[in-house]
C-alpha cells in the first residue's frame, strides 16, 4: 500500500475535475469457485484499489464531491473471522491507512445511497464486469442490473481515465517490480526450451516464479510452439527442435501493477535461416516503433509505422510486392500483422479496459481506424508523459486466413500467395516490450530481455 496522502491526493484530484453528485467504487468480493467456501483467489478492483487501496473484499468506497467527504462502507470482522484468519485491524484502522475519516457499516450503504438518489443528486459509477457486483449495487441503489449500463457515468469515466493513464513515480516503481519478475520468468522460458519438454512444465514453472516474488501473473499464460494463435493458452504439446515458441506472460505485484512481455524462441536454441529473417523483420518493427514514441505523437501513427516497416520487410524476401504504403493503406500487411502494436499498462494489465476500449485508448481527436487488423488497436490517441504501453509487433502465418483471403482474391496486387503458402507451419513471432513516455520521448520499463537472435541463442546455451 503507499502511504495515505497517495490515495488523498488521487480522490483530492477526482474532486477538482467532478463538480457535484456522489460517486461510488464498488470493490469486489469472495468468489466461489466451487463451492461457497471455497474461493477463487481474491482480486480487488482497479479503480477502488486507485483512490482507496484497501485490498481486502466486501468493500464500497464513495466520493461526495458536494461536500468533499470520503465513505468506506465495510463491516469489521467477527469472531468466527478471528479463528479462521486470525485477528485483523479495524475498518477503521484500515481506512486511516488511506486517509479516509468516515467509516459505515455495509447495512448503511443502501439508505445513504437512496437518499441521494431520492434528493435528486447524480450517482456517479463505472461500468460494472463480474455478476456479482452487479447485484449487489442493484441491492443498494435500487438500480435494476438491466438498467445499469444506461446510467453508467462517461463523465466519471473520463475523469478516471485521465488520472490512471498517468503514472506517478510510486507507481512506476511498481511497474519496474513486475518487469523484474517479467524478465525472470522469460529468460527461465527460454532456458528451458529443449525438445522433448512439455509446453505446461515452462508455463508451469514461470507462474510459479510470479507467485515465488510473492506476485501472480498478470493474466493466464500465453506459451505455444502454435504461435499464429495470438493468445493461445493450451500448453498440452511437447517441444520439437526447430519450432518457434512463443510466450506472452507478466508478472503483477503484490501491490497488482503489471507487466506484460513477449519473446519467440527457437527450440533446440538455434534459428533456421527463414526463422531469422521474419524474426528480424519484427524485431526491426519493434526498434522503429520505439524510436518514435514521444510525447505529442498518436499512437495509431506509431502503429502505422510498424506495418509499415512488416510490410517492407516482407516485400525484400518476396512475400509482399507492390507499393508498401498502398499496402498498408489498403490493409494487406494484416494478413500477417492482424492485431494493434500495442495497449496501455498499469493497475490492469490492459489498463482500465472494463471502463471501455475508446474512452482509455482514444479521444474526440484520434478515432480508431476501423479496418481489419488496425481495429484491434486498443491504443491509438497522442501520447503523453506517464503513460505506460506495450510495443508488440508481430508476423503471423495463420493458415485459414491464408486460405480465406487467396479463395477471395483478396490482395492479389500486394500478397505473393504462391510464396506465402510455403510458411504455412511456420507459425507466429510476437516481440513486446513495456514503454514509459517521458518529457522527451520514452524508455523500456526494466532490463531488456534478450531480443536479438545473437541475444537470444547466447541465453538458450546457458
Amino acid at each position: 500500500m503507499f502511504t495515505s496522502e497517495v490515495y488523498t491526493n488521487r480522490r483530492k484530484a477526482l474532486k477538482g475535475l467532478i463538480n457535484s453528485g456522489i460517486a461510488v467504487f464498488m470493490g469486489n468480493v469472495d468468489s466461489p469457485m466451487n463451492y461457497s467456501g471455497n474461493t477463487l483467489h481474491f482480486r480487488q478492483d482497479s479503480s477502488f484499489l486507485y483512490f482507496f487501496g484497501l485490498d481486502m473484499p466486501g468493500l464500497t468506497g464513495v466520493i461526495d464531491f458536494n461536500d468533499g467527504k470520503d465513505y468506506i462502507f465495510g463491516d469489521d470482522i467477527d469472531i468466527e473471522d478471528i479463528i479462521w484468519m486470525g485477528p485483523q485491524p479495524s475498518m477503521k484502522e484500515n481506512a486511516a491507512q488511506v486517509g479516509v475519516e468516515n467509516v459505515l457499516p455495509v447495512k448503511e450503504l443502501t439508505g445513504f445511497l437512496q437518499k441521494a438518489l431520492q434528493s435528486g443528486r447524480k450517482l456517479h459509477y463505472l461500468p460494472m464486469y463480474r455478476g456479482e457486483t452487479k447485484i449487489l449495487f442493484e441491492s443498494f441503489s435500487g438500480i435494476r442490473i438491466a438498467d445499469q449500463p444506461d446510467k453508467i457515468s462517461v463523465e466519471l469515466i473520463k475523469a478516471v481515465v485521465s488520472l490512471r493513464n498517468i503514472k506517478d513515480k510510486f507507481e512506476i516503481e511498481e511497474i519496474e517490480k513486475a518487469a523484474a519478475i517479467g524478465h525472470l520468468m522469460h529468460v527461465t522460458s527460454m532456458k528451458m526450451a529443449k525438445p522433448g519438454v512439455l509446453e505446461r512444465e515452462i508455463a508451469g514453472a514461470i507462474e510459479g516464479i510470479a507467485l515465488a516474488h510473492g506476485a501472480m501473473t498478470s493474466f493466464p499464460v500465453i506459451l505455444s510452439q502454435n504461435g499464429e494463435t495470438l493468445h493461445n493458452h493450451d500448453h498440452s504439446q511437447y517441444l520439437q527442435k526447430g519450432r518457434l515458441m512463443v510466450t506472452d506472460a507478466g508478472a503483477e505485484t503484490m501491490m497488482h501493477y503489471a507487466s506484460d512481455f513477449t519473446r519467440t524462441i527457437p527450440v533446440g536454441g538455434k534459428f533456421s535461416q527463414k526463422q531469422k529473417e521474419i524474426y528480424q523483420i519484427v524485431l526491426n518493427a519493434n526498434n522503429e516503433a520505439t524510436k518514435a514514441i514521444a510525447p505529442g505523437v498518436t499512437y495509431q501513427s506509431v502503429h502505422l509505422l510498424a506495418a509499415k516497416v512488416i510490410a517492407t520487410g516482407l516485400k525484400e524476401i518476396g512475400l509482399m510486392q507492390g507499393d508498401v504504403d498502398e499496402a498498408v493503406k489498403a490493409g494487406a500487411h494484416a494478413m500477417f500483422f492482424p492485431h494493434g502494436l500495442g495497449h496501455m499498462l498499469g493497475l490492469d494489465v490492459h489498463d482500465m479496459e472494463n471502463l471501455g476500449e475508446n474512452y482509455v485508448g482514444y479521444d474526440e481527436e484520434v478515432s480508431r481506424i476501423q479496418q481489419f487488423g488496425t481495429a484491434y488497436l486498443r491504443l491509438g490517441r497522442r501520447l503523453q508523459p506517464g503513460f505506460v504501453l506495450t510495443n508488440e509487433p508481430g508476423i503471423y502465418f495463420i493458415p485459414a486466413l491464408i486460405d480465406l483471403w487467396k479463395k477471395e482474391n483478396k490482395f492479389n496486387e500486394f500478397i505473393n500467395y504462391n510464396k506465402v503458402e510455403e510458411y504455412i507451419g511456420f507459425g507466429g513471432i510476437r516481440l513486446e516490450d513495456n514503454i514509459l513516455v517521458t518529457e522527451t520521448g520514452c524508455r523500456m520499463i526494466g532490463q531488456r530481455i534478450p531480443v536479438t537472435v545473437e541475444e537470444v541463442e547466447k541465453t538458450m546455451e546457458a
